[in-house]
């Protein structure tokens, strides 16, 4: 029984990273070209594939999203506790439990089920004004603009929606984003996923497909992330950095010798036993702003 959920999760793993590369590939194909740092030639062969949420953002970006969507009433404070605990227990708690990622999945698909992908993209791009934009990691933008000054592509790869993805992505000048990508028809999201949400596995699959598709050399690519979850996208190329990471994460770049980088500091910087700290903590002042908000206005 469980050979066979292995190979049906490798299955959708695959679909989600294919799904994800050509995404990616054909949003990038329609953003304006990026200008060359001081004239760089383009490094074709070599990019950069960095983890958005606690390694680019602090906290995570669909709970952001989520918060800015709950403000503009789409759906309830209770709604939104119920939504933080359900993501909490996956990315916290559950990681690869199997009904862990389902119900996170069956989260995910909820959040835009009927709902029209123009509308969901400009609430988006307002959300991450109000939201996203100053809790972006000073240090791994840094980073992240070394790759560009060197004439390299630079990716972000996230479980985030691709559409929110790309639109962090343009914002920082990046090249473009890998994200889960939502099935739509006629501009509406039909409620289902293509392949499955864009973690672990899936992750490295979208990475090497999109290597494929672009002439990529993946002993030349670096990859960045906090998250041991991300441990199979950061072993898929030749060089791999833990970015604030967990104590999981922290122990298996030490043993691999994979360079660490902690931007983190004081308080913050010695809680890194927890897994995601800074996600966790986000969440938790979500709900309780939101609450307080909805007291307030009531």
């Amino acid at each position: 029984m469980a050979g066979k959920r292995d190979v049906e999760s490798d299955r959708l793993a695959a679909l989600a990273g294919e799904a994800s590369a050509d995404a990616a590939i054909q949003a990038a194909a329609m953003a304006p070209e990026l200008e060359q740092s001081l004239n760089v030639p383009p490094d074709l062969t070599a990019a950069a594939f960095f983890d958005v949420d606690n390694t680019m953002m602090m906290g995570a970006s669909i709970f952001h999203f989520a918060r800015g969507l709950a403000a503009r009433k789409y759906f309830s404070s209770s709604d939104l506790a119920g939504f933080v605990w359900q993501q909490l227990k996956f990315r916290v708690g559950g990681r690869e439990d199997p009904e862990s990622v389902k119900a996170s999945r069956e989260q995910a698909l909820s959040f835009v089920s009927g709902r029209s992908v123009a509308e969901l993209v400009s609430l988006g791009e307002e959300i991450y004004d109000e939201l996203m934009a100053d809790r972006i990691w000073k240090g791994t933008q840094a980073l992240a603009q070394m790759h560009l000054d060197a004439g390299q592509r630079v990716w972000l790869v996230t479980a985030t929606p691709v559409e929110l993805a790309q639109i962090i992505a343009r914002r920082l000048g990046l090249t473009g984003a890998l994200g889960t990508v939502s099935e739509s028809e006629n501009g509406i999201y039909t409620g289902r996923l293509v392949g499955d949400l864009l973690h672990g596995k899936a992750k490295a699959q979208a990475v090497r497909s999109l290597a494929a598709k672009e002439g990529l050399d993946l002993r030349r690519c670096t990859a960045y992330s906090d998250s041991s979850n991300d441990v199979p996208m950061l072993s898929v190329v030749g060089t791999a950095v833990a970015v604030n990471p967990d104590s999981q994460l922290r122990e298996v770049s030490r043993r691999k010798g994979w360079e660490i980088r902690d931007f983190r500091t004081g308080r913050k910087a010695a809680k890194i036993g927890v897994p995601s700290v800074l996600g966790v903590g986000a969440l938790a002042g979500a709900v309780a702003a939101t609450l307080a908000y909805r007291r307030r206005v009531r």
